[in-house]
């Protein structure tokens, strides 16, 4: 009885891994996060000698990112084209500098590469490398989270801590879905810094959907955007 629990046990952790490796390698996933970053936030938590380089004051492209609800981060590296730097033609990556700028180290070519082969070979079935860079600056442009927390009152300050539901509701206001944040919690204060704002869209990245299991933000903590 105990050799065949065992023998049980392998069966269904080698399935498991066998699984997470096909949903790795060919890009299963439901739906995608659409992920902006606040610079200023990005670079006070980094640990790149050279974060100090670009403190841009808007939110800018992270990633477009295909995902699983059991598994927000799967799929990722997935079997695919890697990425071509002609593809992503001049026009394009003019606009790309503003959306999706390297905030961190300033490589601006190396982190679409790094997102394109971590992120954007799992979605190529929907999306070629011209389109995911395209529609995700389609989608930057199209709700300017920098303007809808400003139109709301919601600005980068020292003094002033906003609540989860304050920005959530900012944000659901102007685009009728519910958003997701993501903060970085300072170790020495345990104060929680605004982050990432996260859009949802269905599995062609072309209706938005509501946003589900990709908070780190506390619902009940004061949260700070400077």
């Amino acid at each position: 009885m105990t050799t065949l629990k065992s023998s049980t046990a392998l069966l269904v952790l080698a399935f498991a891994f066998f699984f997470c490796f096909i949903m790795s390698t060919t890009g299963s996933y439901v739906y995608f996060q659409f992920v902006q970053q606040w610079p200023p936030t990005t670079c006070r938590f980094s640990s790149k000698p050279s974060n100090q380089q670009r403190r841009l004051q808007i939110f800018t492209i992270h990633g477009l990112w295909p995902s699983n609800y059991s598994n927000p981060r799967m799929p990722s590296n997935c079997t695919g084209s890697q990425f071509n730097f002609t593809k992503v033609y001049p026009q394009l990556r003019s606009k790309l500098k503003k959306s999706w700028p390297d905030v961190e180290s300033g490589n601006d070519t190396r982190f679409w590469e790094s997102e394109w082969n971590k992120h954007g070979t799992c979605s190529e079935e929907k999306l070629n490398q011209m389109q995911y860079f395209e529609r995700s600056h389609e989608m930057w442009n199209f709700h300017n989270i920098t303007k809808i927390l400003e139109n709301a009152s919601i600005v980068p300050s020292a003094t002033q801590k906003w609540s989860y539901s304050d920005i959530v509701s900012a944000i659901k206001a102007r685009t009728q879905t519910t958003p997701s944040l993501r903060c970085k919690r300072d170790k020495k204060t345990q104060l929680l810094h605004l982050h990432e704002v996260v859009l949802c869209y269905e599995y062609n990245a072309l209706k938005q959907i509501d946003c589900n299991r990709t908070a780190t933000c506390g619902n009940q903590q004061a949260i700070w955007f400077q």
